[in-house]
């Protein structure tokens, strides 16, 4: 009788196909690329100033600003065109107006608050001083460096270290079972000082377009990928893909877009000013600007914000090892009886 014919070796198993395995990575791809249309192209249809924070020297200009720009404008009256100025140059006001003449306003403006916000300010402005029938003196008191001259550079330099941060984070991610969680912490740390490094030399000393020093610039960088890395990281963790999704669209989809780098803050909508500065793209890009021009009057807020990112994202991939890693409770021993 002849022995029953094993299995051809040589012929490997037919896969088959788990659809519970592809389509929630094909959905987090539809959300995500539906979320970065609506929330780039959403914000780029009509922004509008909403409370724009502009200075006016006297009491008959400040009620006459406000009774015509309404809530598009947050006027603040000053004593005088320097003490606005001062204002302007410590980020407290986008511009500062005063009636210099009988037929001129003059109007002081940090061109570094942005193209929009600045050009937002300089239309409100002209339009209140053709109704009164005065004619407009501008001034740029805080110009943009001559090598952002459009002020995009923080935005994609922040892009750019936010969207590396969150590769490598989803990319260690993937790799839990070969590198242990110590290494895995010692790669985001490293990463995130070589890369605050190298993009604050490109940015800064090598082009010209930043203007903080480098060691601020470097500092807000490297803070500002720690807490991506480390946020993307602590999602990942506690949530598995569903976190890495969730990461791309708070961190890298609406936080770059309502950082207030490409559309100044007080022309977004209220939704977006609410959380702009709370996330870290927000938070680096108003370091940045803030160091460079501004003389670091309200940059310890920004770097607190980043810090908070950093340390409670460390935490939570702490916490999530440690609960993992504890032991199950054993069962009481039955004490055996040795009783004849």
């Amino acid at each position: 009788m002849s022995a029953p014919s094993d299995p051809t070796p040589d012929k490997a198993d037919p896969v088959v196909t788990r659809h519970s395995a592809w389509i929630p990575l094909v959905v987090t791809g539809l959300i995500i690329g539906a979320a970065f249309i609506a929330v780039y192209v959403g914000l780029q249809r009509s922004p509008t100033p909403d409370n724009l924070p502009i200075a006016a020297v006297g009491g008959q200009l400040t009620a006459t600003a406000q009774a015509n720009l309404g809530e598009a404008a947050d006027v603040r009256q000053v004593a005088t065109l320097d003490q606005g100025a001062d204002l302007v140059r410590h980020g407290d006001a986008v511009g500062v107006m005063a009636v210099t003449s009988p037929s001129a306003l003059r109007f002081e403006y940090a061109g570094a608050s942005g193209l929009s916000e600045s050009g937002a300010a300089r239309q409100l402005v002209g339009g209140l001083a053709h109704k009164a029938g005065l004619a407009v003196e501008e001034s740029d008191i805080v110009p943009l460096t001559k090598y952002d001259s459009r002020g995009l550079s923080a935005f994609y330099v922040v892009f750019g270290v936010t969207l590396s941060s969150f590769v490598l984070a989803q990319g260690l991610s993937g790799v839990v079972a070969s590198v242990r969680l110590r290494h895995r912490l010692y790669a985001m740390a490293g990463f995130a000082v070589v890369i605050g490094v190298v993009a604050a030399a490109i940015a800064g000393p090598i082009y010209g377009s930043l203007t903080p020093s480098f060691p601020e610039l470097a500092l807000s960088l490297m803070l500002l990928s720690a807490a991506s890395a480390f946020s993307t990281a602590a999602l990942g963790a506690w949530l598995g893909p569903a976190g890495i999704g969730l990461a791309v669209l708070v961190l890298t989809t609406i936080g770059n877009a309502t950082s207030g780098a490409a559309i100044g803050v007080d022309l977004l909508p209220g939704w977006a000013q609410f959380i702009s500065g709370k996330l870290p793209p927000g938070a680096a890009v108003r370091a940045i600007s803030d160091f460079g021009y501004f003389d670091g009057s309200h940059a310890g807020v920004a770097i607190t914000v980043l810090v908070v990112w950093f340390v409670v994202g460390l935490a939570l991939v702490l916490l999530r090892q440690r609960t993992f890693r504890r032991p199950a409770k054993k069962p009481p021993e039955r004490e055996i009886s040795t009783a004849a």
